[in-house]
C-alpha cells in the first residue's frame, strides 16, 4: 500500500500521525528511562510481585514500568487524537480492526532486557488505518535514538547527531546474511525454533537474538542486520517496525492486522537484493511455516 492508495481525504494522515507518534513514543521512553533505575538500580532482576508480575508463562514477565508507560501513552494519545480506537499489549484493545485510525502500542518491547539491565528495549507506537500500519515510532530507549516513518516518506533514525534517512542492506548472498530472530516464552514452540535454527544456522553468516523485535525490525531498516524473522509476534510488536524497515526498502511480511502470538505465524523482513534467495532458504528450513501453540 502506498500513500497514493489511500482515499484522498487521507492523504496527509501519514504525515501528521508520524508527529504523533514520535512524540508520544519519546515521552514514554523517557519515562521508561527514568524508571529503571529507580526501579531496579545496578542489583539484580526484582523478585517483588508490586514490580514484576509473568503473563504467558514464568518466563514472560511484565513490569510497574510497563503499564506506567502504556497509561503514558494512552493519556498522550487521548490528549492528542481523542477519537481513535487504541490496541496496547498490557492494556489491551479490540481484536477486530476497526474502521479508521488505530495506535498500536507496545510500551517497553524486550522487559527481559529492561529486567536485567541490558541496553536493548524500546517503545514502539504506531498508528494503523483500516488495519494498515501508516506511520510509526520505535524509540530505542538505552540508546537514545528514534526510529520512525509514515507511508511513503522513508524511514528515518534521529538522535542526538541529527536526523539520517535509513536504507536496507545492500547485501545479496544468503550465506553472508546476519540475520536476527527471536524466541516465544513456550517451551513447545521454543523447541521447534531451535530446530529450525539448527538447519538455518549453517547457511547464513550468524544469528542475532537481541530480545526485542521491534529493535530488530529497525536494525534491518538501517542495514544493521540483513533479515529478521520470527514466529508468533502480535500487531503491537511489528506494526511500527515493520513499516520502518519497508520504508527503508527492505521486503516485509507480517501477520495480519488481528492476529495474535498465538497463532505462530512468521513475521519477516529482508533486505531486497537479498529476499528471494534468502526467502528460499528460510522455507527450506521450515522458517516460514506458522508455529501455533496447542489448540490453536
Amino acid at each position: 500500500m502506498a500513500v497514493n492508495d489511500l482515499p484522498a481525504e487521507h492523504a496527509s494522515l501519514p504525515a501528521e500521525l508520524v508527529e504523533v507518534a514520535v512524540a508520544v513514543a519519546e515521552r514514554a521512553a523517557a519515562h521508561v528511562r527514568t524508571r529503571r533505575p529507580e526501579l531496579f538500580g545496578a542489583a539484580a532482576p526484582s523478585e517483588d510481585a508490586d514490580v514484576v508480575r509473568t503473563k504467558s508463562a514464568p518466563t514472560d514477565p511484565v513490569t510497574i514500568a510497563d503499564t506506567e508507560a502504556e497509561a503514558v501513552i494512552r493519556a498522550e494519545l487521548a490528549r492528542l487524537r481523542p477519537d481513535d480506537a487504541i490496541l496496547g499489549e498490557e492494556g489491551g484493545g479490540a481484536r477486530e480492526v476497526p474502521t479508521g485510525v488505530r495506535w498500536v502500542v507496545d510500551p517497553i518491547d524486550g522487559t527481559v532486557n529492561f529486567l536485567y539491565g541490558i541496553p536493548a528495549y524500546a517503545v514502539s507506537v504506531a498508528a494503523q488505518l483500516d488495519g494498515r500500519s501508516i506511520a510509526g515510532a520505535v524509540v530505542d530507549v538505552a540508546r537514545g535514538a528514534t526510529y520512525h516513518a509514515a507511508l511513503g516518506g522513508g524511514a528515518f533514525r534521529t538522535d542526538a547527531s541529527g536526523a539520517v534517512r535509513l536504507s536496507a542492506s545492500a547485501a545479496r548472498e544468503p550465506a553472508l546474511a546476519l540475520v536476527a530472530t527471536g524466541f516465544a516464552y513456550a517451551a513447545d514452540r521454543r523447541r521447534e525454533q531451535a530446530a529450525i535454527l539448527s538447519e538455518l544456522l549453517p547457511r547464513v553468516r550468524d544469528i542475532r537474538r537481541i530480545g526485542a523485535a521491534a529493535i530488530d525490525l529497525c536494525l534491518v531498516a538501517e542495514g544493521a542486520v540483513d533479515a529478521h524473522y520470527e514466529h508468533g509476534l502480535s500487531p503491537w510488536d511489528w506494526a511500527a517496525g515493520a513499516l520502518i524497515a519497508a520504508e527503508a526498502g527492505a521486503v516485509v511480511a507480517t501477520p495480519s492486522a488481528d492476529s495474535r502470538a498465538d497463532a505462530g505465524d512468521v513475521t519477516l523482513a529482508i533486505a531486497p537484493g537479498l529476499a528471494d534467495a534468502l526467502t528460499a532458504v528460510l522455507s527450506d528450513t521450515g522458517a516460514l511455516a506458522a508455529l501455533p501453540l496447542p489448540g490453536e
